[in-house]
């Protein structure tokens, strides 16, 4: 079952695409870019839409989601960890 979506290899978040994930589950992610899947273990219980990490991001480094600058974190995250307004920013203010 596929948990998350990474469009893009140097994407460092995934979009949670199913309901219901908690902290302690095995997720797995597509990544459409290369048609790979990636593992990590959620941290946290993660809302439907909401992002979780894919890789270990320190705060001050920017986020990448589609391919895309997203943000900032403000806060350090783990593989696996939510991500979402508590501990990214957007750049424009």
């Amino acid at each position: 079952m596929i948990h998350f979506l990474v469009h893009d290899k140097k994407d460092t978040v995934g979009v949670v695409v199913v309901e219901n994930i908690k902290a302690g589950q095995d997720l797995t992610g597509w990544v459409m870019e290369g048609d790979s899947t990636v593992h990590v273990k959620a941290l946290n219980d993660i809302p439907i839409g909401h992002k979780v990490a894919t890789q270990a991001i320190k705060s001050g480094d920017t986020v990448i989601k589609y391919g895309h600058d997203i943000g900032k974190a403000v806060a350090d995250m783990k593989v696996g960890e939510h991500c979402h307004v508590h501990n990214l920013k957007t750049k424009r203010w």
